[in-house]
């Protein structure tokens, strides 16, 4: 019985404590102002939405730009019903109120498409050229 109660309390404790959750292949990983209002990245999950919408819902009628760190995304706007907030509204989809459904991702990493081809290839260009500099 005793372990059992054991149990129990752990996965209670795992349900109540935020936690960090990593991106997966295709996530988009916003962190153009996270950082710097102390924050942690916003974690996009890019297929759970394409599953349910046509490219066009976002990209020509919200105007996401199909670029990883292509639009000027801020809170205030996404409150203001632009971008995330068209949906995000607590109608169509929740609200905003709650900062950790959406901001998930590891601090200090920069915008991009998780495990994509083209972020690692810029990833490692950027990092030859670092190096090339030093």
């Amino acid at each position: 019985m005793f372990k059992r109660c054991k149990c129990i309390v752990f996965f209670l404790s795992l349900l109540a404590t935020p936690t960090m959750v990593g991106a997966e292949y295709g996530d988009v990983l916003i962190n153009n102002y996270s950082d710097a209002a102390g924050m942690r990245p916003v974690v996009f999950p890019h297929w759970f939405h394409r599953i349910r919408f046509r490219c066009k819902v976002c990209h020509a009628d919200l105007g996401f730009k199909m670029e990883a760190g292509g639009n000027q995304i801020n809170m205030l706007k996404i409150i203001d019903g632009e971008y995330c907030g068209a949906c995000h509204n607590g109608e169509v989809a929740w609200s905003v109120e709650n900062c950790d459904v959406c901001h998930t991702g590891k601090a200090g990493q920069p915008t991009q498409v998780h495990q994509s081809t083209a972020s690692k290839l810029t990833t490692t260009t950027k990092r030859k050229q670092t190096e090339s500099v030093q």
